[in-house]
């Protein structure tokens, strides 16, 4: 009765551990964080001196966020004045204020040779090289064989039909390795019966 009973327990545990994370949901136990795309800021509710309401239009967009272009004009280019820095009355033919100017001066962005991108490539595929030899002296750290110690197919196949021909399978003793791997539940169970 008692090798019943935990037997049983045993099986129930199994079977639990088999649940879902969606019986976790169902029972509450799960976390729904929201969609980050889905989140939107919303402009704050006002009433008109005079409260005339227009009546809203569904589908239309409310009239104190505007389009997505027009808030995106607004937030790079400071056209409210609500923030950022004070408009500079110099600005070059890019839109590049005074400081803007002095500060791609001074980092040496005007210096930048015209192929920068090739540069940059060439860079980049030269990291990327050595690291993939790093990461596979890590992960092959066995010794790989030589691949130019291939057989030759011409001398093979003439060995293979003397070997035929002559009735014998091949020379010496070859060696088979057999893994003897240890099953996830082997030797779980021997204590209990």
């Amino acid at each position: 009765m008692k090798n019943i009973k935990f037997f049983g327990l045993i099986v129930l545990a199994l079977a639990i551990t088999g649940c879902s994370d969606d019986l976790k949901e169902q029972i509450g136990l799960g976390k729904r964080a929201p969609d980050e795309f889905k989140v939107v800021a919303r402009a704050p509710l006002s009433l008109p001196p005079d409260y005339n309401l227009a009546p809203p239009r569904p589908g239309a967009l409310r009239p104190q966020e505007g389009s997505a272009q027009g808030q995106a004009k607004r937030a790079v280019f400071n056209l409210d004045g609500t923030a950022g820095p004070e408009k500079s009355s110099s600005l070059d033919q890019a839109g590049r204020s005074d400081g803007e100017m002095a500060l791609l001066q001074s980092a040496g962005a005007n210096e930048a040779p015209d192929d920068i991108r090739l540069l940059i490539d060439r860079e980049t595929r030269q990291l990327n090289s050595e690291s993939e030899q790093v990461v596979d002296a890590l992960i092959f750290w066995k010794d790989q064989p030589n691949p130019n110690s291939l057989v030759d197919p011409v001398k093979e196949a003439k060995r293979i039909q003397e070997n035929a021909a002559l009735g014998t399978r091949g020379k010496g003793e070859t060696e088979v390795i057999v893994i003897e791997r240890e099953a996830p539940l082997e030797g779980v169970f021997d204590n209990l019966f």
